[in-house]
């Protein structure tokens, strides 16, 4: 190669490249996009999911069809989407189970999230709500401890291994107790089980707690995200008692690894958009839920720092499946 044509050369060549990229992110999708998620019709990841692809289509023209894939705590639906080509054609929309999955099913999963899946947007924040039976004498998370330092106290959860189920154990170690959980087969179960009197507490999801609450059925306590949250305004969070305690049901969407990083983008300026729209923002205040849209490294970061912060209680508490 003569001397000063390579420079140029290649200059030109990332040129092409970067305007190739671009066109195929205008140009996409092409085709069907499939929106995976790795748990039952009817969730919260289900209806946030179908309602974000409806918006989609109606940007973007393009069908988003959404498509269940549930078992194994989510990662039967996860290693399908991991395992998809990397052609902005399918995403994966999960919640904060995957973070803690990944440790408690251990050797049975057969991918790497942080190497076969790009993080696209974090969608929503949705908090859990710790809540008592009425009949319960207290009104704060210390009087709440203090009442289970000098009585016993029986917690409920959405099942083992659930953010339900963890917020029990962190509130174990940061309050110096060791409450026996009950476990139960889902949110409804759980928050049911406080209404009669069976269990004393529960950290519930939004979406069950809400009703419960309005109706005085239960008592909220604390909220588990670290911002007061504007589904329930006044109720404080658990990290205004113990900093540092949190426990976000957070809603997210990531491609296959190796997508285009302009499809990347692209989808992730449409998540934005959408989540700023009046009827998204209408529905998630009905759902309990926060809207966020963050870039694709905030999400990753935040990401891997859950799944450390819950590895972290699995380890030290030594939670099995059952």
């Amino acid at each position: 190669m003569r001397k000063g044509i390579g420079k140029p050369l290649a200059c030109a060549t990332a040129v092409a490249l970067c305007l190739a990229g671009a066109a195929h992110a205008q140009t996409w999708p092409v085709k069907t996009v499939r929106i995976i998620v790795p748990f039952g019709p009817g969730g919260g990841t289900d209806i946030q999911g179908r309602l974000l692809g409806k918006k989609f289509y109606e940007t973007m023209g393009q069908t988003f069809v959404v498509d269940n894939r549930s078992g194994a705590g989510g990662m039967i639906g996860t290693e399908i989407a991991a395992r998809s080509p990397p052609d902005g054609h399918t995403i994966l929309f999960t919640t904060a189970s995957l973070a803690v999955s990944l440790t408690l099913y251990g050797s049975l999963v057969k991918f790497d999230a942080f190497k076969d899946l790009a993080p696209i947007s974090w969608v929503s924040s949705v908090p859990l709500v710790l809540v008592t039976h009425p009949s319960v004498p207290v009104k704060s998370v210390k009087d709440l401890i203090a009442l289970a330092k000098k009585t016993k106290l029986t917690p409920a959860n959405n099942g083992a291994g659930t953010t339900s189920h963890l917020s029990v154990e962190m509130l174990n170690q940061y309050a110096g107790l060791n409450l026996p959980i009950i476990s139960y087969k889902g949110g409804g179960p759980a928050i049911t089980a406080v209404i009669t009197g069976e269990t004393d507490f529960v950290f519930a999801t939004a979406l069950a707690a809400q009703p419960h609450i309005k109706s005085g059925r239960v008592k909220p306590i604390a909220v588990t995200t670290l911002k007061p949250s504007g589904a329930f305004p006044g109720v404080p969070t658990m990290a205004s008692t113990y900093p540092g305690f949190e426990a976000d049901n957070w809603y997210a969407m990531f491609f296959p690894a190796g997508t285009p990083k302009e499809i990347i983008g692209r989808m992730n300026a449409e998540i934005v958009k959408a989540l700023k729209s009046e009827d998204i923002r209408q529905f998630m205040a009905s759902e309990g839920a926060d809207p966020v849209g963050s870039t694709p490294e905030e999400l990753g970061a935040y990401f891997r720092k859950e799944y450390e912060k819950y590895a972290k209680i699995i380890q030290s508490r030594n939670i099995k499946l059952q």
